[in-house]
């Protein structure tokens, strides 16, 4: 009987630890540390990067292997959802994604065929809206702004 009581304590406390986990756990979204590539895929490489102000950060990611870009806007310190958005464009061809709405961690993926052509790409996090035009254009100089509205 001790024996009993003692493994039905042990499971009761590891059901208790892993209900805890399970509702201190938020949406994928919400998971700290994202980055880019956890966002975009594994095989896309971080190729530019804009401060979206002090509360986070757009990334332009590329895979190789596909010819695409990614964009994800990650925030710096995860918690309650905000309004956040993430988009790219590559202006010679008219490909566009963009993903908004309110997210607890980050915006995106948003996908295009790039290969060999500039990319517009931007995001924000509430008001603060940021976007770069002209970006990897080999020797051409891009134009990066930053407003909030």
């Amino acid at each position: 009987m001790r024996f009993r009581r003692s493994v039905l304590i042990g499971a009761a406390a590891a059901a208790l630890a892993v209900g805890a986990t399970t509702a201190l756990a938020g949406p994928a979204s919400a998971a700290p540390n994202t980055t880019p590539q956890k966002v975009c895929g594994s095989s896309y490489k971080t190729v530019n990067s804009t401060p979206v102000g002090t509360q986070g950060t757009v990334y332009l990611t590329y895979n190789a292997s596909n010819g695409k870009n990614c964009v994800a806007t990650i925030r710096t310190n995860p918690g309650v959802a905000r309004e956040m958005g993430a988009y790219v464009y590559i202006p010679d061809t008219d490909a566009y994604a963009q993903d908004e709405g309110v997210y607890t961690s980050y915006a995106g993926p948003g996908y295009v065929y790039g290969k060999g052509h500039c990319v517009d790409w931007g995001g924000h996090i509430d008001n603060v809206y940021t976007y770069v035009t002209g970006s990897n254009c080999a020797a051409l100089k891009e134009h990066r702004v930053t407003t909030v509205r």
